[in-house]
């Protein structure tokens, strides 16, 4: 595990203590259970909306909401979650990815709610998931789907935190970066398997990483390339390579209408 990694899985157990103190698992199902009485709270089916993309021969674009990265720093200065997601929305996204982490991307479950009150797309909270705790507070704050990071994990928490998810309803996307994370992830029921091009240790970024993987994987999982989805070539090299479902961010983020950004991009 890297150290930035390692620095952030501490920061989630800290979070995951304050918050078992605070609201408790039971008082988070209670919620859970009293919002499901409303029909715009119910899960909207996340990998249903990438297939419906890819059924009909368009890309299945996950479309992320990221105010800042450790790395980057301050991605949009003008950051209007509902606005934005509107905007996937009316240029193409099949479904959107929203950053919780406060600490390390200025993140917030605030922005979550806001963009999935601003549309219908399905929403996937975007976090670094260690606890089930965590998986009910998603569903809490109304998301359709997590992320597991297979580096951060292992295979019997992957299996314990999916299973928590598929139970609310959710779907789940596992992130792989290199052949041994793959053959982890592989064991899980989810069809979607995320494959982040960015070396975690180098921070080093080449499409490479999912185009090496591929013989490994199966035709019954959903690949979806993350990280380095910077211009249209990009988008025709993982096409051609029949890489249909991509996770892209801050290039939209950089861009004054994001969803404008996101149609030329995979026109």
């Amino acid at each position: 595990m890297s150290d930035i990694l390692e620095r952030i899985i501490a920061t989630k157990r800290a979070e995951v203590a304050h918050g078992l103190s605070t609201v408790p698992m039971n008082a988070l199902r209670d919620q859970i259970e009293t919002q499901g009485q409303d029909p715009l709270f119910k899960p909207r089916g996340f990998v249903a909306a990438i297939e419906r993309k890819l059924a009909n021969g368009s890309a299945g674009i996950i479309a992320e909401i990221k105010k800042a990265s450790p790395s980057k720093g301050i991605l949009r200065a003008d950051f209007e979650p509902a606005l934005i997601a509107k905007s996937y929305e009316q240029h193409g996204a099949a479904c959107l990815s929203v950053l919780t982490d406060v600490d390390y991307f200025q993140g917030s479950s605030a922005y979550l709610k806001a963009a999935r009150a601003a549309c219908t797309l399905p929403v996937l909270r975007k976090d670094f998931m260690i606890d089930a705790y965590q998986v009910l507070e998603a569903r809490a704050m109304g998301a359709d789907a997590i992320l597991l990071i297979a580096a951060a994990l292992e295979l019997d928490q992957m299996r314990e935190l999916e299973q928590c998810a598929h139970d609310l309803g959710m779907d789940v996307l596992v992130e792989v970066h290199n052949a041994e994370e793959l053959m982890a992830a592989l064991q899980l029921k989810t069809p979607l398997l995320g494959i982040n091009n960015r070396n975690l240790k180098t921070f080093e970024v080449t499409l490479d990483t999912t185009i090496d993987l591929l013989s490994s994987i199966g035709k019954d999982k959903i690949i979806v390339t993350e990280s380095g989805i910077l211009e249209r070539t990009d988008v025709l090299r993982m096409r051609e390579h029949h890489v249909n479902a991509f996770l892209v961010g801050e290039v939209f983020m950089r861009a004054p209408d994001p969803g404008v950004a996101l149609a030329e991009l995979f026109a």
